[in-house]
């Protein structure tokens, strides 16, 4: 099939309409190299308030104006908004389902204030699922693939196999389902389910059913064509067991042959040390001598003093579990002794606020901590600190890592999901290797590991060599493009 696709990209947030993690940064992104490759692309999404209609010049689709959605007994109405996307020269047509009631809220997904979900999250995404579909058929637009990512989309390929399993408009449409992290589900009652309008056998252990819930990463898994994740380990990862598939790995390893994983890639018009202005110097890696200048602006920043031969380990990061900071707690005290800096910029559990707090004041000399986020103190991290702590449990596909390699700022990282892909361990004897690694999940491990960089660090030679290797890697967006578009064609061939 040589004639370009037509893509419909599906997804609950988009950089930069709406953000809360990594798959706005993936929507915004990956949709922009796939029409450079020369595919009709359109992204829709919720019309939040947080889309600004002015910036953005958000006009209203005329004959979109009143869509009728039936939820339970209601009918909710829909209309679309549309806007042209163009980041970096490829223009996107992105349409928002807007709907008052279910969309101007103050956040995305829930309360940002007390972090509680809102109670009518089904019936939110239930709307947006139906109303993808319907709004298609309003415009006349036929897809050859629908990607939906999360499950926030994963009522779409449902509906199509069942509800609108004999509507003429969809006969050829195939789905691919995007999982940017199986610890989120969607996991409701089973009230939920009859909003649907579902057939009823649906909701049986099955199908839909999730333990006595209606769970909608579960209806993505078992009815989209095609299932893909952020990185090829983690792909394996979570067929592997219960813990990284959080309760779905039979579901993937029925459907293995399936399964695909496809790395992230990163956008290096906003992270690259030649070009950022958001750094005092720009280097690259022809020329590092200006990321000494940076280290001492991060320091100045942090209060910290600069001392010669000391290296600075920067962690940018939520503070959760997930992220491995139940074992930074425990080796704190222990690396803190072989004179290094350690700067911090992440929010999140409140434990571990009080964690590094109680840290930074019993050494004041030696760790500093932001409690927030902050775009330009992350550019500053990447750009000024030695080395970056990435201990995860688990890490679907994790962007820190890779922008980090763009600044010559070397991973310490657990080898799980897109970090066991994308770092290579430091290898003593050739010197090849890009940062270091460790497997088990185990607190005397990630010292073990934060000693053995120190030591190459003190070695000036094998880590510059070290850093080239690291800002020649290249992890740019096109290459995960390519391989959607040959999984887009192969579905296409079934």
């Amino acid at each position: 099939m040589s004639r370009p696709l037509n893509i419909l990209f599906v997804s609950s947030e988009v950089e930069p309409f709406a953000k809360t993690g990594g798959l706005a940064d993936v929507s915004g992104a990956l949709p922009q190299a796939i029409k450079d490759l020369g595919h009709e692309i359109r992204i829709i999404m919720p019309k939040y308030r947080s889309v600004d209609e002015r910036k953005f010049r958000l006009h209203e689709v005329l004959r979109l104006k009143e869509i009728d959605i039936p939820i339970g007994h209601e009918i909710e109405k829909a209309s679309v908004k549309s806007c042209i996307l163009a980041n970096t020269g490829a223009k996107i047509q992105v349409y928002f389902l807007a709907n008052e009631s279910l969309y101007n809220r103050a956040g995305i997904y829930g309360n940002s204030e007390n972090h509680k979900d809102y109670a009518d999250n089904d019936k939110r995404f239930i709307f947006f699922c139906r109303g993808v579909l319907e709004t298609l058929k309003r415009l006349g637009w036929q897809p050859d693939i629908i990607h939906c990512n999360d499950w926030q989309t994963g009522l779409i390929p449902t509906y199509l196999k069942t509800t609108y399993r004999s509507d003429a408009f969809f006969p050829k449409v195939k789905t691919i389902f995007t999982i940017h992290n199986m610890a989120y589900q969607g996991s409701f009652p089973k009230s939920s389910f009859l909003k649907t309008h579902l057939p009823e056998e649906l909701f049986v252990p099955e199908g839909v059913e999730f333990y006595g819930n209606f769970n909608f990463l579960k209806a993505g898994l078992l009815y989209a064509d095609i299932i893909t994740t952020v990185s090829e380990k983690y792909a394996l990862e979570i067929q592997s067991s219960d813990e990284y598939g959080c309760g779905m790995s039979s579901i993937l390893q029925k459907r293995k042959s399936d399964v695909y994983g496809i790395l992230n890639g990163i956008d290096y018009s906003v992270w690259n040390p030649e070009a950022d202005n958001l750094i005092p110097q720009k280097y690259d890696v022809r020329n590092l001598d200006g990321k000494a200048t940076n280290k001492i602006e991060l320091l100045r920043k942090f209060k910290l003093e600069y001392r010669e031969g000391t290296p600075v380990i920067g962690c940018i990061s939520r503070l959760a579990e997930q992220k491995g900071f139940d074992l930074i707690g425990e080796v704190a005290e222990d690396f803190l002794k072989l004179d290094v800096q350690f700067v911090l910029l992440g929010t999140g559990e409140k434990k571990y606020h009080d964690l590094f707090e109680a840290v930074q004041k019993r050494h004041p000399q030696n760790v500093g901590v932001y409690l927030g986020f902050s775009n330009e103190l992350a550019h500053l991290i990447e750009a000024g600190s030695d080395m970056f702590l990435m201990p995860s449990r688990y890490e679907p596909c994790g962007l820190n890592q890779m922008y980090s390699l763009r600044y010559g700022t070397i991973p310490i990282v657990r080898a799980t999901g897109g970090l066991e892909d994308t770092i290579e361990d430091y290898d003593p004897e050739s010197g090849n290797g890009t940062g270091f690694k460790f497997s088990r999940y185990d607190a005397k491990e990630l010292l073990k590991t934060i000693e053995r960089s120190v030591a190459v660090y003190a070695n000036k030679p094998a880590w510059r060599k070290m850093m080239k290797q690291a800002m020649q890697k290249d992890f740019s967006w096109e290459s995960s493009a390519r391989k959607y578009i040959a999984l887009y064609k192969s579905v296409l061939k079934h």
